[in-house]
């Protein structure tokens, strides 16, 4: 669809997106974000907050959501790479509780398009991983909720030994999934 593939996933809603990347001796160029071509694959998003985090290897930063404001997210990597997770917590879905991982790096360029009301989490799989997303959300740290990443009935296939992961002490103290 113009300068972006989007790809469907297992799970309504979320997409791994390609850009179109023009290349030449000079570098690259591509868009990252272009309203009217994700309203065309049925995306109606506002962005109000850019993120950006940088993280040594084996760091996982998740699984995050906000209860009462939930935020959709448009996540891409400029440098290094993550196992980037998302569970989705919509009630009414035939996919309630089942996650979905992609390979986002800085190599292939690929976004990940997370709606609202899904737990999000991502793995480092490089030192100074720098990770730049968008939310449909302000951050409201009051409403806050959380999921442990090694929660048994989720059973997230991380791709590192589980003893290499390096947490918060937030993160660290985050309930299991509550179904």
């Amino acid at each position: 669809m113009g300068n972006f593939d989007f790809q469907r996933t297992s799970i309504d809603g979320l997409y791994v997106i390609e850009p179109k990347v023009y290349e030449d001796a000079r570098g690259f160029f591509m868009e990252t974000y272009t309203k009217k071509a994700f309203e065309d694959m049925g995306i109606h998003i506002d962005f109000v907050q850019d993120n950006h985090s940088k993280s040594e290897k084996n760091v996982l930063r998740g699984l995050h959501f906000q209860v009462n404001q939930p935020q959709g997210k448009l996540l891409r990597v400029i440098s290094g790479s993550i196992y980037d997770v998302a569970v989705d917590l919509r009630n009414e879905s035939s996919t309630y509780g089942q996650w979905y991982a992609t390979i986002l790096s800085a190599d292939n360029k690929r976004q990940f398009y997370v709606p609202p009301r899904f737990a999000h989490g991502f793995l480092t799989l490089e030192d100074q991983t720098e990770v730049l997303y968008k939310t449909t959300d302000y951050y409201h740290p009051e409403d806050e909720g959380g999921i442990i990443y090694n929660d048994s009935t989720l059973n997230i296939s991380w791709p590192v030994e589980l003893s290499q992961i390096i947490l918060s002490e937030k993160d660290k103290k985050l309930p299991k999934f509550d179904r």
